[in-house]
């Protein structure tokens, strides 16, 4: 009998990270381009609307937002990795205190929140070199995404001969971010 719950744990907690995870990102990516005010029009934009609006519209109406910010989308996303931290500690067999569980789950946020900024910044790059000027509805929120991070780097070192280093100060100083935010929260989680 333990040799299949052993068996069975691992492809659990794989998928119940992996079902949570898709689906904080959708919640994280909504409240990014709310935050930077990207196309609400845009069909990428329409598709996360109607993913998300099944969680978000009942916690809309007893959670009101503050100013620009969709606090409604910061308590789902908290919730929902606070849930899936819990669900993997269980079939562990491990237990976490609340206040580990909001620690953890806080620095996840941060570095999922991070890593959306860098693979934006990557892939804006990236799609420069191959298809440049062409109109896409991924790029423009890419866009959308990327130029609050971009402009102040850009002032910092404007671009050199027609070549725009923004994306490389940008990268390193997310990954420096990163670097220090993440471990401290983990460890006073442990």
């Amino acid at each position: 009998m333990s040799m299949g719950g052993s068996y069975l744990t691992s492809p659990l907690q794989f998928l119940i990270s992996t079902l949570f995870s898709l689906y904080i990102l959708t919640v994280m990516l909504r409240f990014i381009l709310g935050l930077v005010r990207a196309d609400f029009y845009n069909p990428v934009s329409q598709f996360l609307v109607k993913v998300t609006n099944p969680l978000l519209l009942p916690l809309r109406r007893v959670i009101p937002g503050l100013g620009r910010t969709d606090t409604a989308s910061l308590v789902l996303m908290v919730a929902l990795q606070m849930a899936a931290l819990a669900l993997i500690a269980l079939i562990s067999g491990a237990s976490l205190s609340l206040l580990s569980l909001l620690l953890l789950s806080a620095a996840e946020l941060i570095g999922l929140a991070i890593n959306v900024f860098l693979f934006a910044i990557l892939i804006q790059v990236v799609l420069s070199w191959v298809n440049p000027g062409t109109y896409n509805p991924v790029v423009s929120l890419l866009y959308s995404i990327t130029e609050p991070v971009l402009r102040p780097c850009r002032r910092l070192l404007p671009p050199i001969s027609g070549i725009d280093l923004s994306p490389v100060i940008a990268l390193i100083g997310l990954q420096l971010l990163k670097m220090l935010l993440l471990p401290p929260l983990y460890q006073l989680a442990h």
